[in-house]
């Protein structure tokens, strides 16, 4: 089942990647705090990496200035994400999570069967906003596009 606005994040295990990889429990990691979450199908991915990611680069000082953590995540590994951040410039504090297993996707009941296009089980693409791990905002995206969870639009899903 998708997790809905009003639950709690699922405490997992996962790849944190913060200038080196770590492992470390989404529950401590979403409590306390102001989380803007998104997730997308991979690493590599045109519109990850054209569209997607530069979204919340070029808004990430917008969530600096309300105190918002933003933490990227895909069902990738820690090294690939960890490429990926540096070939798109990632800024110091956007957060990039590698959820290899898929453990912490599968629990957040987000996942997608890629497996028609040769990529097995992705992370859907999706953005959540999360305070002291509890979620306050729910966008999913429908198949193939990319229009409720960009930064822009989850901009002004917060002020409301």
């Amino acid at each position: 089942m998708t997790i809905q606005p009003g639950d709690t994040i699922p405490d997992t295990t996962i790849q944190l990647i913060d200038g080196e990889i770590k492992p470390c429990h989404t529950g401590e990691l979403f409590a306390g705090r102001k989380v803007l979450l998104f997730g997308l199908p991979g690493a590599f991915t045109p519109t990850c990496s054209n569209k997607h990611l530069p979204g919340y680069i070029s808004h990430y000082a917008e969530f600096q200035q309300r105190d918002i953590s933003v933490m990227c995540l895909a069902v990738n590994d820690g090294y690939v994400m960890q490429a990926w951040a540096a070939s798109q410039q990632v800024p110091a504090g956007l957060l990039m999570l590698a959820d290899g297993n898929a453990s912490f996707t599968r629990a957040l009941g987000l996942e997608l069967d890629g497996t028609a296009f040769g990529m097995g089980l992705r992370t859907r693409r999706f953005a959540l906003y999360a305070e002291d791990g509890v979620v306050r905002v729910l966008q999913v995206e429908a198949p193939g596009e990319l229009r409720v969870s960009t930064a822009e639009v989850m901009l002004a899903a917060i002020e409301h």
